[in-house]
């Protein structure tokens, strides 16, 4: 058994292990190329002999342009008949680098180089008296179109999102800006799935510092295979045991884009819709795109209602057990006998009774999810309305409870960010507990200790509760309010950023001259 798990091993890491180059006869090198990837279906050699002459194209079915891949290998085919009438003996090497030159062409020894090109969907052209592999790109096959975000929608802006392919979205950013100034860098991840990762930033804007310490995290990494982007965000975080993100994931190219005018680092992985953005602090997952599209009062009056959603989310159903429980002199007398009145019968103590309807909004909401998109709808629901309205009629919950649950769970889908959303719903058993064991000073308790937690969190060297703590008066334009964009004339002095400003003081709007006004100039 153990000589087995070490043969295992060996067969995956040989591909780095080795340093093997190509020789110059095609057969050698096609078998060694079988010896690395083995007898795959889906590997596709296509072998062509010319007089003296023998190449070979080398694919994988599925990765490819399907269309230009055969387009290839039928003009070396007309190629070959057109030589053979006129100069048999021409160097085939110069020829096909020719033919290929259309495309982006790359020329290598090593066969270390050449397979995760292969296996990234490029065409590998091997000739017989070559001791080289011609790399084209030809890159395909079938991937999702852009679509409308899914998590983050919006009313007014942009309708695209990120897609499984990392080519696509980076392509989705330049649009948004185009800069020479944004620089993309390239690194390879997983010792086996061999993903590829970008690094975008802009330079001039971006801090050095900040960017240096990204790469090093990601450099770090050392794992065999990243399926998602948040493989990579576990990796590189600041405070894995805190239930608050420190990293912002997005699907929408316009919010990275906005990022990364701020002088933050986006990452970009390959087969994932979500880009991940750094540094974050706690507020900029209250911050949503359309905040910037619509007018400054509508989008600040939009902001205070979410942070008041967010605690309202987090702290209601603590709030309901503790009055119930240990202060309901708190409450006004018609409202305590009220809800007294209600809870006859109940057979659970409050706590009980929360948490078990808590339990099941959250079965009903993952429900939702993993259900067919047709039957999501139908068994959120139906489901919340009929466990509802059976659970108050069988005694086993009052009424007011089934309102307590219904509000929350309806706060925590006006979160912007879903990551933080999770966190409010995990924060929520806990403060409960609290609420259950102490009351309101429990509560208080929780609250305080999740201040302090959020105080000692960095992104990136970034303070999580900047600007507030430390306070930043230049950066309360854009946090909780949102000034108007002309008054927002430099980035935010809380993210360590190198170039300062944005927008050139003196663009606040005038009022037009009326035509009056300027036909009396005139006549002057």
């Amino acid at each position: 058994m153990h000589s087995n798990k070490e043969t295992d091993k060996s067969n995956s890491n040989k591909s780095i292990n080795k340093n093997i180059t190509l020789s110059s006869k095609l057969s050698l090198n096609l078998t060694k190329l079988k010896e690395f990837l083995g007898n795959s279906s889906d590997i596709v050699i296509k072998r062509l002999q010319f007089h003296r002459h023998e190449i070979a194209f080398v694919y994988i079915t599925g990765l490819i342009d399907q269309k230009e891949t055969r387009n290839l290998i039928k003009s070396a085919k007309l190629e070959f008949v057109r030589l053979e009438q006129t100069s048999p003996d021409e160097d085939m090497m110069k020829i096909m680098k020719e033919m290929l030159s259309e495309g982006e062409l790359q020329q290598l020894t090593e066969l270390e180089q050449i397979i995760p090109l292969l296996l990234s969907g490029n065409l590998v052209v091997l000739g017989d008296g070559w001791s080289c592999a011609l790399i084209v790109e030809v890159a395909g096959g079938k991937i999702r179109e852009v679509t409308p975000p899914q998590s983050q929608t919006v009313v007014r802006g942009p309708k695209d999102s990120f897609t499984e392919s990392i080519q696509t979205n980076q392509a989705l950013v330049r649009r948004r800006i185009k800069s020479p100034n944004l620089h993309v860098k390239s690194l390879t991840i997983g010792n086996i799935t061999n993903t590829s990762v970008s690094l975008m930033y802009i330079d001039g804007i971006v801090n050095p510092k900040v960017l240096n310490q990204v790469i090093k995290k990601m450099e770090k990494i050392e794992i065999d295979g990243v399926l998602e982007s948040g493989y990579i965000e576990s990796f590189i975080e600041d405070k894995a045991f805190s239930p608050f993100p420190t990293i912002l994931s997005t699907e929408r190219p316009d919010i990275v884009a906005g990022n990364l005018l701020e002088g933050k680092v986006a990452i970009l992985t390959d087969q994932t819709p979500f880009a991940l953005v750094v540094p974050a602090t706690f507020f900029s997952f209250f911050q949503s795109i359309e905040d910037y599209a619509q007018r400054f009062d509508i989008s600040t009056f939009i902001r205070i209602l979410r942070y008041i959603i967010f605690f309202v989310s987090m702290v209601t159903p603590a709030l309901y057990i503790a009055l119930m429980t240990y202060h309901p002199e708190m409450l006004p007398t018609q409202l305590a006998i009220s809800l007294s009145a209600q809870r006859e019968g109940v057979p659970f103590p409050t706590v009980v009774e929360a948490i078990l309807m808590e339990m099941v909004i959250e079965a009903l909401r993952e429900a939702g999810i993993r259900s067919p998109s047709p039957l999501s709808v139908m068994i959120s629901i139906v489901g919340a309305i009929v466990i509802g309205s059976v659970a108050i009629e069988a005694t086993i919950v009052s009424p007011v409870m089934v309102m307590v649950v219904a509000t929350t769970a309806i706060a925590s889908f006006a979160t912007p960010n879903y990551s933080l959303a999770i966190s409010a719903r995990i924060i929520r058993f806990g403060l409960m507990l609290l609420a259950a064991a102490l009351g309101l000073f429990g509560i208080t308790i929780g609250l305080i200790f999740l201040t302090v937690h959020m105080n000692t969190i960095r992104s990136f060297g970034t303070p999580y509760l900047a600007p507030f703590a430390p306070f930043e008066l230049q950066d309360q334009k854009d946090s909780i309010l949102r000034a108007p964009l002309w008054a927002l004339n430099l980035r935010p002095k809380s993210i360590l950023r190198k170039d300062d400003l944005r927008i050139p003081k003196g663009q606040k709007p005038k009022p037009s001259t009326s035509m009056d006004d300027e036909g009396n100039k005139n006549n002057e």
